[in-house]
């Protein structure tokens, strides 16, 4: 290992919001994978983002290991299968993220605890193959010599231009990127609790803005839950502005379903979620099942249905220090769907009576049906970033 690759393998995440790239191996020689391992952390407790890109070699399912320096200790993980043993701990890909193509990326995560230090692992494997060892030669049949024919001027691609409407948010997609038929880039697709006949595809027929969406196929039933996702670690913030346009084909029902999932690690890695109820939209907080506004007459009077047929922009702001929530469709704000900190009957009254403050890592677009109601959705022009972006 050179002094370069070795100083990359050493880096540690001594704060949170910090990244560490390990990539190791002479540099003549690609490596069989590079890690990058993103940790935000608290006094005892702490969540990882990790992505893996890969080398040369493509895979139909991945395992990726590592060791502790430490004594963290794995609690809970998403879009990954892990388990730890001693020091040891071992992640592998679910039914929906398995393929790994060359220089192919997949992304999960996990939350833990520790004491004393967190530091970065630099041991990685995947698939068995050191992240630090060059990837396997590639044998190539040699083939009779040509007649050399006359040099071509070489074709550059020039990057299109930043979608519009972002207003320098940090997280800004409108999904003309995506070349194939499942979300990639930054996206995961899947579903934290359990998975069936839902389905997530990049969708060229319906559109907000330029000619891709993703299209979301939502069936009935708990275990049909479908989403894309990504990560929300490195805004570095616990005051957050998310706008993305949404379409759908079915009226929001009576019972209880979501469209929108945000893991809120200071709610012990439950999800605070978006969506409808009594066909109206609201706001659930899982660990406790609070709603915003309260599901009576006079609450659901103070929220909005969610109309069908045609593109509407959903913004929120959700500011963890300040225990707050605020919600816009189309730019107007919904007067059922603001927590202000100060207790209001029918609305965010029972959603007050605990101390509430937010830290959100992911996004999550989809949907979530806890009876038998499906839905199709469309999701276009996602954007999240600090400061208020608008429609």
């Amino acid at each position: 290992m050179n002094r370069f690759a070795g100083a990359l393998a050493a880096l540690c995440l001594a704060a949170a919001g910090t990244t560490a790239i390990v990539v190791a191996g002479p540099a003549a020689a690609a490596p069989a994978c590079s890690v990058a391992y993103h940790v935000n952390q608290w006094q005892s407790g702490y969540t990882a983002d990790i992505t893996v890109t890969n080398g040369a070699t493509a895979a139909s399912s991945w395992t990726l290991t590592w060791h502790y320096a430490g004594n963290q200790s794995v609690t809970s993980a998403w879009n990954a299968t892990v388990r730890q043993s001693g020091t040891a701990v071992t992640a592998q890909s679910l039914s929906y993220n398995g393929a790994l193509p060359v220089g192919g990326s997949v992304s999960f995560g996990l939350q833990g605890t520790y004491s004393g230090t967190n530091d970065t692992p630099t041991d990685f494997a995947l698939n068995g193959v050191s992240c630090g060892d060059p990837a396997p030669p590639v044998t190539t049949t040699p083939t009779t010599p040509t007649t050399p024919t006359t040099p071509t001027t070489p074709t550059t691609t020039t990057p299109g231009p930043p979608p519009a409407g972002c207003a320098g948010a940090a997280i800004c997609d409108d999904f003309e990127q995506q070349t194939g038929s499942t979300p990639g880039g930054r996206w995961t697709v899947g579903a934290a609790n359990c998975s069936g006949t839902g389905t997530v595809a990049v969708d060229t027929s319906v559109a907000h803005s330029g000619g891709r969406s993703v299209k979301v196929t939502g069936q009935g039933g708990y275990c049909n839950h479908a989403f894309l996702g990504t990560s929300l670690t490195g805004l570095g913030s616990s005051h957050l502005f998310g706008r993305f346009w949404v379409r759908h084909t079915t009226a929001l029902p009576t019972g209880h379903v979501a469209f929108m999932a945000l893991r809120d690690t200071a709610d012990g890695g439950r999800d605070l979620r978006a969506g409808g109820q009594n066909r109206a939209l609201q706001w659930n907080r899982e660990s406790d099942d609070a709603t915003l506004p309260a599901q009576s007459p006079a609450g659901v009077a103070q929220s909005v249905p969610l109309a069908t047929g045609t593109w509407s922009c959903f913004e929120f702001e959700v500011d963890g220090g300040a225990g707050q929530l605020r919600t816009w469709l189309n730019s107007t704000v919904v007067p059922g769907l603001v927590v202000d900190g100060v207790p209001t009957p029918d609305i965010d009254q029972q959603w007050l009576n605990r101390a509430w403050h937010p830290a959100l890592t992911d996004l999550r677009l989809g949907w979530e049906s806890y009876a038998g109601d499906a839905d199709t959705l469309w999701f276009d022009d996602v954007a999240v970033g600090t400061s208020r972006i608008g429609c």
